[in-house]
């Protein structure tokens, strides 16, 4: 049986002497050149196995861990290399005599099929209540529905950790489930029962319909529709939603005609990785879920889902794990191998071999001790399944961060990274580029190598170094952290710088929001330098205007204040403000200041806040693209890098490509 999930990397004739060979033979696997083999991801259940779920004269006739050599659990499963059964959590289950006939079988599209199982030999599901009570009965699933559908919290062992589900339309249910697991405002992630129910949810073309289908199943960000039947609670402040269709059997089987769309949040609490041990589950979840579906198959390395946005018949990831990893990304040079433990936020690391980069798959923000144990986990894993000796650890420049602190203690020869040339540097390993190009990377926080905060910068690199050509005007960053997590004290720094003290005299609403005092306390510890440090951050020019226009002042996750602006931009509004660009040496400044003004100005109009918002954001294209151009005539160069967290708003993205395509670059994305 061909298998789909195979992938040719190359192709080569050589010619050998005959060594005397008198018949063929499947020998078991040893170790040594079998390392070098790549490993498939977890991969979405295919459709002959769909059919024979649903098939009451099929021997796995609703049995949930039904698979075969073209879909099911690879990555989360496999404890050692050769990809046997023996060295995957399936190894306690002996396959019975028909299951063992299909595995030996050539021509049986589950010859080999390493997890192979069926409900006389495989593993089973268990129900359980949160006092610790075993729900007996012949079909737990069925119960399941039927508490999901009277308004329960189920915390549902997966494919690569927990989930916490509930039914989406009921608004009880999803308030409760937000309350518990301390996650006051960001999005939760949906499951729908078919396409059919997604397309009722959200506006959809048939390309997003075959990015939500792909075996990989990612949860695509997609335009929510007008009058979408969820709870409020699934997805406030936002005009997305995330959907997701289902990638096991389990999951196809929680639904039915009445329950077809469930609210499917990775099973933590704030701030903690995805759980994916049965003990640990019960123990973190408790306070969570009033239920909890556990199955025998053992997980063996958790993976949270992959989070995709469309974006010109191609995907943006947001998340790459479940379904996208282990596949490397090819790189153009081989090399040492190193290990690259990334940053603190989203945190995801990598490990190369030759010319093979295995990104890991999304281990969260490094802010804690779960989170930091996860990470370390994820690397002997990787380094045990592709027998990969790190020669080099690189690391962020930012010391604090905890990353940056695990590479230090290696004992490995240590390079450093700028935060922002490290971003370049990811669009031209995926690009295979080797400079020189330009770079516009654009985010909220990266160490600078003069000890600022950078997070707006414009670069000329290449794969040896770069060159820092322009950047956003630095401005304090009031209170250090407290400045990104409270976004209002950077609408009122800008302020500061614009109007000095006749700030307090704006007649805008703002204005009203602030206390005086705490105000003042915060404006002289700046004048003093204390705990202000200096920034040119992108991200924190986004917070101000959000913040200054009313949408958010307190964030409570991660990119609230801009997400939160970009959902109230207006498509077809296409005005601008006024900027300024300044020749400081050999670097160029852009200033904001004039856009302060104008929005401003436009707020004391009573302009609707879309159009702010959009004008804002058309600016901050026009920006990017008037950068380009001047590094363009210093330079010669028409290719240019996007890259950084702020590209990932897709209003931005998508004016920005229209206005450097329209003036002749070449635009290189991750």
């Amino acid at each position: 049986a061909s298998s789909r999930l195979a992938r040719i990397e190359r192709m080569a004739t050589r010619y050998l002497a005959p060594v005397g060979y008198l018949r063929f033979e499947i020998r078991e696997s040893g170790t040594g050149s079998a390392r070098s083999v790549l490993i498939s991801p977890d991969i979405a259940t295919c459709q002959d196995c769909l059919r024979e779920l649903v098939d009451p004269a099929d021997r796995r006739y609703g049995y949930v861990f039904t698979n075969c050599t073209n879909c099911g659990p690879r990555y989360t499963i496999i404890q050692d290399i050769p990809y046997d059964r023996a060295n995957t959590t399936m190894s306690s289950f002996q396959m019975c005599e028909n299951c063992r006939r299909e595995y030996h079988d050539p021509s049986d599209r589950r010859f080999h099929a390493q997890p192979n199982a069926c409900p006389e030999c495989g593993p089973a599901l268990t129900l359980v209540s949160r006092s610790g009570e075993h729900l007996d009965g012949s079909d737990p699933l069925s119960r399941v529905r039927g508490l999901l559908a009277q308004g329960a919290v189920v915390a549902i062992k997966g494919l690569g950790g927990f989930h916490l589900a509930a039914d989406a339309r009921n608004e009880e249910a999803v308030a409760s489930l937000r309350k518990r697991k301390y996650r006051e405002d960001k999005p939760f992630a949906l499951m729908v029962r078919h396409a059919a129910a997604a397309r009722e949810l959200a506006l959809m073309d048939d390309e997003t319909v075959r990015i939500l289908q792909a075996k990989e199943r990612p949860i695509v960000i997609l335009p929510r529709k007008p009058g979408a039947r969820v709870a409020p609670s699934v997805a406030p402040f936002q005009r997305t939603l995330g959907l997701m269709l289902p990638y096991t059997p389990l999951h196809s089987l929680l639904f039915d005609r009445e329950l077809d769309v469930l609210v499917m949040t990775s099973g933590n609490v704030s701030d903690e990785p995805i759980a994916y041990l049965d003990g640990e589950a019960k123990e973190r979840l408790d306070p969570v879920a009033d239920f909890f579906l556990f199955h025998n198959r053992e997980i063996h390395i958790r993976c949270d889902d992959s989070v995709v946005k469309p974006f010109r018949q191609d995907i943006t990831f947001l998340r790459r794990a479940r379904g996208y990893v282990p596949s490397p990304v090819e790189i153009a040079r081989g090399g040492r191998s190193v290990l690259a433990c990334g940053g603190m936020l989203k945190n995801t690391f990598c490990l190369t071999k030759g010319k093979h980069a295995f990104l890991s798959h999304h281990i969260g923000d490094l802010e804690n001790y779960e989170t930091l144990r996860s990470f370390s986990e994820g690397i002997e894993h990787l380094k045990r399944l592709f027998q990969i000796e790190p020669e080099i650890v690189v690391h962020d420049l930012h010391p604090d961060y905890l990353s940056t602190r695990y590479a230090l203690e290696t004992d490995l020869p240590r390079v450093g990274i700028q935060h922002h040339y490290a971003h370049a540097l990811s669009v031209m390993a995926e690009e295979g580029l080797e400079g020189p190009v330009l770079a516009a990377v654009l985010d909220g926080t990266g160490y600078g190598d003069d000890g600022t905060v950078w997070g707006g910068e414009f670069f000329e690199v290449t794969l040896e170094g770069y060159r820092r050509l322009g950047h956003v005007r630095h401005i304090p960053l009031p209170g250090g952290e407290a400045g990104i997590k409270e976004p209002w004290r950077m609408a009122a720094m800008y302020l500061s710088r614009i109007y000095g003290r006749e700030m307090g005299h704006l007649n805008i609403p703002f204005i009203e929001t602030i206390d005086p005092q705490e105000w003042e306390i915060i404006r002289r510890a700046v004048e003093r330098g204390i705990n202000a440090p200096l920034c040119s951050s992108a991200g924190r020019l986004f917070d101000a205007v959000s913040a200054l226009a009313g949408v958010r002042g307190i964030a409570r996750y991660e990119g609230q204040a801009a997400i939160e602006l970009e959902q109230r931009a207006d498509e077809n509004e296409r005005n601008e403000y006024p900027f300024d660009l300044t020749q400081s040496g050999n670097v160029t400044e852009v200033n904001p200041d004039l856009v302060i003004r104008a929005v401003v100005e436009d707020i004391r109009k009573g302009e609707d806040i879309s159009l702010i918002s959009a004008r804002f954001h058309h600016t901050v294209a026009r920006m990017i693209h008037r950068m380009a151009e001047r590094m363009r005539e210093h330079t010669g160069l028409s290719g240019l890098i996007v890259s950084g967290g702020v590209f990932q708003n897709h209003f931005l993205l998508e004016r920005v490509c229209e206005f450097l395509e329209g003036s002749g670059f070449t635009v290189h994305l991750n």
